[in-house]
């Protein structure tokens, strides 16, 4: 009897209304929530809808097919032409690698990605899985250079393109990172020496611009050397990439050091933890999580100024994409090679930005409990 009255009495349920939960709702708070967003965001639509039209049009409605003649390009620019991709495609990929053996850089990339691919997942971040890029990088060298296997010899002034691009960017970050915990701790130590050699250089190194660096390595450095020693133009430019890229991680893992709790610190001492026993078990984990954002800024930028190699004669992926607009029946298609080498660009790095946010968040999951 009483629960017939309850539920006599009981109001039935309800959905909230629309403009408290939903996409209406939503709108409503982040787009119309004042009057000067409400301007802004009539302006962004009125601007969307000036570009859009005009740019599907140009992209894909008036846009020319993948296997239209040159001609046909020049004879109506009101679209793009997709065919100067198609025929320049493997020149700006892989440069001037001689072209029956292309399938060797194609097979560097693969191999890249697959080590890249497996290292986001927190199961191989074990020791042997350095073993594993050990090899990778041991096969990628004989793929590139040959003379081994059968394979033929390649001089790496042949290579550009987007292997050159990976492997500058990729060896580089992979030396420099050990560089840059070691030199943010020394600019951290308490041994006057060892802070003074890390200051002077992070501070040189961040102090000038990285063209500079290029410069030296493939200019002057060779006038220091002695008579019938030469470096490699690569490996002279590797070297200049390694040491920028060390300098602004080390000041962005410094950050990291300076936000741990002076707690941590005195309980790792506490537990007569060592120091490097200190730094590896306890501080370094919580600073590295905590200095995500600003490294994976530097990676998304040291990935990019790899195109600054073209000063000192290397064709990265940029570059060969403005050398293929040097052919003459093929000049002017500007705009496509940018948007295509462009979208190249956007899928490395919106990974390595979208990667960054989740494993923030996976390690920061304990410190925000």
């Amino acid at each position: 009897m009483t629960e017939n009255v309850q539920h006599a009495g009981s109001l039935p349920d309800e959905r909230p209304p629309i403009t408290v939960v939903g996409p209406i709702a939503w709108v409503r708070n982040n787009l119309f929530n004042t009057w000067y967003n409400a301007l802004l965001t009539i302006s962004i639509i009125w601007l969307l809808y000036k570009i859009i039209p005009g740019l599907l049009s140009w992209l894909v409605i008036n846009a020319h097919g993948f296997s239209a003649p040159v001609q046909e390009c020049r004879a109506d620019y009101s679209g793009a032409c997709w065919s100067f991709v198609s025929e320049k495609l493997r020149f700006i990929l892989f440069g001037t690698f001689p072209y029956d053996e292309q399938w060797r850089p194609l097979l560097t990339i693969m191999i890249f990605i697959g080590l890249l691919a497996a290292s986001c997942d927190k199961r191989f971040w074990k020791p042997w899985f350095l073993a594993v890029w050990a090899g990778g990088l041991a096969l990628v060298s004989a793929l590139m250079w040959g003379g081994v296997l059968g394979l033929t010899y390649v001089e790496n002034s042949l290579w550009g393109g987007l292997p050159l691009t990976i492997i500058l960017s990729v060896v580089g970050l992979a030396v420099a990172f050990p560089m840059s915990i070691l030199l943010a701790l020394g600019r951290r130590s308490n041994l006057p020496g060892i802070k003074a050699v890390s200051v002077a250089y992070i501070e040189l190194i961040r102090g000038v611009p990285l063209i500079s660096l290029l410069f030296m390595a493939s200019v002057m450095l060779p006038l220091f050397l002695p008579n019938g020693v030469t470096i490699d133009k690569l490996v002279r430019a590797q070297v200049a990439f390694i040491l920028f890229a060390a300098a602004y991680m080390a000041e962005a893992i410094r950050g990291g050091l300076q936000a741990i709790p002076k707690g941590q610190y005195e309980a790792a001492d506490g537990l007569g933890l060592g120091y490097w026993l200190k730094m590896r078990k306890i501080i370094l984990p919580q600073a590295l999580a905590i200095a995500i954002p600003p490294l994976v800024n530097t990676f998304i930028s040291f990935f990019k100024d790899t195109s600054l190699v073209i000063i000192i004669g290397l064709y990265d992926l940029l570059g060969t994409a403005k050398a293929a607009l040097t052919d003459p029946t093929w000049r002017g298609f500007y705009k496509e090679a940018y948007l295509f080498i462009g979208l190249i660009y956007w899928v490395f790095c919106f990974f390595m930005s979208k990667y960054s946010q989740w494993l923030e968040k996976d390690l920061n999951r304990a410190r925000r409990r």
